[in-house]
């Protein structure tokens, strides 16, 4: 059996002020009319049925993706009493998993993504799945088409097999570089952009947590022991809180052994800032991406979003302005990366704390 675990727990704090902390970006509709957590749950129909997808949240935001996805069983939205990262998540979705089928494959994708073409994502993900039957941990990489900052890279080694989409050894994985390494990666080849896409079987995975995170196994252990006992929301509470915050590429994927990659043939966009716009919407004659009411002169390869008051510019090129009403955001498109840093900021004023949420 293939189960999909989607992560839809996310704040988007780079795609603020639009994506907020009770409707962050992934329940948003963006380059569709349909939203990112809905496309998404489309594409992981092409591979299974409804009662195989589990969608990992945090507390607070069920509601909306049950009404979003309304068949999706209630029971396979899982709630994390606390933010620890992809570890802990993709750990607690793969106990409940195998609560149902010991060793069934598991994929798990982010709910923010927009890939278009669906074959070629089913083309890759049987790719996947095929290269977990040697117990293979693999990831899906995405081959760059231009230097990206903003992203972590996996390094290809050698080729295992053959056929397409191609499969790989991962060599290691690398950190988001700066501009002089993305340009080095890109014009050497052989690196991909993590896309943070995983397949694997659950006791393969399982087992990695044995190995290389113990304490978080342990953790599982506890909460997979309480699943069916009025306790379960306890003990995940409990077992939660001690656990720390570490993404499932350094908890494991960079530690493993026997990890593999394999070239996604398809479109992606991880919708990372507000600059992913650009490869989402049209824009007009002066490269301006426009969404809302605006007027302008002389305003150039901008992006401009607006609710409620419209958006008026004179003499500006390579702008995002972005006016939810409550706030505007006004920032050079080359400091996109930095929208992050402003909400450090924002948390101190209690003033504009509201304009998080």
């Amino acid at each position: 059996m293939l189960n999909v675990v989607i992560m839809a727990g996310g704040s988007g704090e780079r795609f603020w002020p639009k994506s907020r902390e009770k409707s962050p970006k992934q329940l948003l509709s963006i380059g569709s009319k349909n939203t990112m957590l809905q496309e998404t749950v489309k594409r992981a129909e092409a591979l299974t049925s409804p009662k195989n997808i589990f969608i990992v949240t945090r507390i607070g935001l069920e509601g909306e993706i049950q009404k979003q996805v309304s068949y999706i069983p209630k029971e396979n939205i899982i709630n994390e009493p606390f933010a620890r990262n992809t570890a802990a998540a993709i750990g607690l979705a793969n106990i409940i998993i195998q609560k149902r089928d010991k060793d069934s494959i598991t994929v798990v994708l982010p709910a923010d993504h927009i890939i278009k073409d669906i074959r070629q994502f089913k083309k890759t993900i049987a790719a996947a799945s095929k290269a977990t039957k040697e117990g293979r941990l693999v990831t899906i990489g995405i081959k760059p088409s231009y230097p990206e900052t903003g992203y972590g890279y996996i390094h290809r080694g050698d080729e295992i097999g053959s056929g397409s989409p191609s499969i790989f050894k991962v060599k290691e994985f690398r950190e988001k570089p700066d501009l002089k390494t993305a340009r080095k990666y890109f014009k050497k080849g052989g690196y991909y952009w993590n896309s943070g896409m995983f397949v694997w079987t659950t006791k393969r995975i399982e087992e990695a947590f044995k190995e290389y995170m113990p304490k978080l196994h342990n953790a599982l252990k506890v909460i997979e022991n309480s699943l069916s006992s009025p306790l379960r929301d306890k003990v995940i509470k409990e077992e939660y809180e001690k656990l720390e915050k570490i993404s499932i590429d350094r908890g494991v994927m960079e530690r493993a052994e026997n990890v593999s990659v394999v070239e996604g043939l398809f479109d992606w966009n991880d919708v990372g800032s507000w600059l992913a716009l650009e490869k989402v919407y049209k824009k007009d004659d002066d490269g301006n991406i426009v969404a809302g009411d605006h007027v302008g002169i002389d305003t150039k390869n901008c992006i401009l979003m607006g609710e409620g008051s419209p958006i008026t510019t004179i003499g500006v090129s390579d702008l995002i302005v972005v006016n939810t009403g409550d706030v505007v955001l006004v920032c050079k498109k080359t400091e996109a990366q930095k929208v992050k840093e402003l909400l450090k900021q924002i948390k101190k004023n209690k003033k504009l704390t509201l304009t998080l949420s």
